[in-house]
């Protein structure tokens, strides 16, 4: 009798650990387009866009002074945030959680992190090789990137759907019409799609990133 439950116990914890193995082979990332976003921070020209959706070409220069294009995310999955050096509250608090996650994947080679100033007047190359520094950040896998403004807040509306429009009512934008400062992190896959996005000052999301980056990685 104690035999025959014991198999019993066997038999259903196996089957309940090939159900749990079977759910996990088939879970994917969705793709994320345009319609899928609050339309707060998606362009106008793009609100309706429900598939195909990836991210533009680029030129910008990194924290070592090279000047570096979408062709640097070639068989890469890419994690991409926007800040500034001299941000006193969210930028410091997201750039450290980012750096938690970042020390998981820096030596893998198919991850590379993307932070992009908003305040590219300020945030030279120079400027953010010191503030790299101060996180740990090789280039080689985390790059904090400057460049021409107006092509910056471009790809934060545009490609990675980050922004509100620089005409939308309900926000501030700071001086000068025009400000982003937005805690939002976006996954992107090596074929330039949107795959996930997260909260980057709270843990639960930084854990999902990670994750997320791990089920990239395996497929």
């Amino acid at each position: 009798m104690k035999s025959l439950i014991a198999f019993i116990v066997i038999f259903i914890i196996a089957v309940i650990s090939g159900m749990w193995i079977l759910s996990e082979e088939k879970r994917e990332l969705p793709i994320i387009n345009p319609v899928d976003v609050n339309p707060d921070l998606v362009d106008p020209s793009l609100q309706n866009k429900g598939n195909y959706h990836t991210i533009s070409d680029f030129y910008l220069q990194n924290q070592d002074g090279i000047w570096v294009d979408k062709s640097i995310l070639n068989d890469k999955i890419a994690v991409v945030n926007y800040f500034f050096a001299t941000c006193p509250g969210i930028c410091p608090l997201m750039n450290g959680k980012l750096a938690k996650v970042y020390g998981q994947f820096k030596n893998s080679g198919d991850v590379l992190f993307l932070s992009h100033t908003v305040m590219p007047e300020t945030d030279t190359a120079e400027a953010l090789k010191e503030y790299a520094e101060s996180y740990g950040a090789d280039s080689k896998s985390w790059m904090f990137l400057t460049g021409d403004k107006s092509h910056l807040y471009e790809l934060a509306r545009k490609s990675y759907l980050v922004a509100p429009d620089k005409d939308d009512p309900n926000y501030s934008h700071g001086s000068e019409n025009d400000f982003i400062h937005t805690e939002n992190v976006v996954l992107i896959d090596t074929k330039g799609q949107i795959r996930g996005m997260y909260d980057g000052t709270s843990d639960k999301d930084m854990k999902q990133l990670a994750e997320d980056i791990n089920l990239l990685l395996d497929q």
